[in-house]
């Protein structure tokens, strides 16, 4: 596996002294970018802004030479300043940008030195070899998505196509009412010695909490983390208005994605929940020490643990709602609304849970068998 690149960083570099020892060149802050080195004109005390304004400076201007650079043809342009376009511009629009950055950082460190002709079937095949099969997929399709913004701009003028590793297929997992109930009551339950003096206190209520919430909901863990409950909405992500008896996953003002978010009913029992929480204090809907939490990934994996359970996660709580609304013959498309996800999609994933699903072949075998027998 090649090494992450770093992509563009700050650099001391130390003193340089000529054969007696006498320094020659004070300390002074670089940029590195690859194999380029360029000075920034700052010493050793700099500060914080002044090198931040220094690196700032080098992205915009390599921002601004891929524009201008006015050639066209892929084979004279690198791959990475495709993505270094992309960074720019799109990235800080993207609903959770450090993780698009995190991904981008992959492709750096295989890409580096290629040029936009090289991205080919083969080239996208020995990437995907180098990453685990759905980071990969997931890595080529930001890849995908950065050339296609590249052209649209104007940047160069021939289709390069990125060929992706296929999908993994859907997953099945999902929990019954007594594997959810075990969950949530041990999270609830559990007790942790605090501070190491005897005290104790419940740590995983915070995780018990957003299994709640998945229970009804369905929604992705990065929505259930963030909905505020307070009796204002906030300027921007999830809430859920107790008053009305709403969850609104969408922030006000936040672009609409592929990765649509509910805006529904909550379902009563729920909000029974929401509001006994609300007037205890809280203003999130899964929050510690009085906080909303950034992720309950790690709690949650040690609750499933702790209960004996496997390949459980916390988007597996998605599958077991919307799996458990087609075992209740739930309106296919009231189950999609709610879910947020497309009609076809629920059905080709979890069609086969309906009670009625195949009746009309079983109706049809049904009346060849009387056929027969008349």
């Amino acid at each position: 596996m090649p090494r992450r690149a770093k992509g563009p960083r700050l650099w001391l570099r130390p003193a340089r002294r000529d054969d007696t020892g006498q320094i020659t060149h004070e300390p002074a802050w670089f940029i590195l970018d690859g194999p380029i080195q360029r000075g920034t004109g700052l010493g050793l005390g700099a500060t914080a802004d002044e090198k931040e304004a220094a690196l700032s400076d080098y992205l915009d201007q390599k921002h601004v030479d891929v524009r201008s650079s006015g050639i066209k043809d892929p084979s004279q342009i690198e791959v990475n300043d495709v993505l270094i376009l992309y960074g720019k511009d799109k990235i800080p629009k993207h609903s959770d940008p450090d993780k698009t950055k995190s991904r981008i950082g992959f492709l750096h460190a295989f890409w580096s030195g290629k040029m936009l002709s090289e991205v080919t079937g083969k080239t996208c095949r020995d990437y995907a070899a180098t990453r685990p099969e759905q980071a990969a997929r997931r890595e080529l399709e930001d890849l995908r998505a950065a050339i296609i913004y590249h052209r649209k701009e104007g940047l160069h003028d021939r289709i390069v196509s990125v060929v992706l590793p296929d999908k993994s297929p859907p997953r099945e997992r999902w929990l019954t009412r007594e594997e959810a109930a075990l969950l949530i009551r041990s999270a609830w339950r559990h007790v942790a010695d605090w501070g190491g003096n005897g005290a104790s206190k419940y740590s995983r209520r915070h995780v018990a909490r957003f299994m709640i919430l998945a229970r009804y909901m369905g929604s992705r863990a990065s929505v259930l983390a963030a909905a505020s409950i307070e009796p204002k909405r906030p300027s921007k992500g999830p809430w859920i208005d107790l008053r009305m008896g709403t969850f609104h996953g969408r922030g006000i003002g936040e672009r609409v994605t592929s990765k649509r978010k509910q805006q529904t009913a909550v379902p009563p029992p729920l909000l029974g929940h929401l509001r006994r929480w609300a007037k205890n204090g809280q203003r999130f809907a899964v929050e510690f020490n009085g906080e909303a939490v950034a992720s309950v990934k790690k709690g949650h994996a040690q609750v499933v643990e702790d209960c004996g359970l496997e390949n459980v996660t916390q988007h597996t709580w998605r599958h077991t709602v919307a799996t458990w609304l087609m075992q209740g013959n739930a309106d296919i498309h009231e189950a999609a609304n709610f879910l947020a996800i497309d009609v076809k999609t629920l059905l080709r994933v979890y069609g086969h849970h309906r009670p009625t699903h195949a009746a009309g072949i079983h109706k049809a075998f049904h009346a060849q068998r009387i056929r027969l027998k008349g």
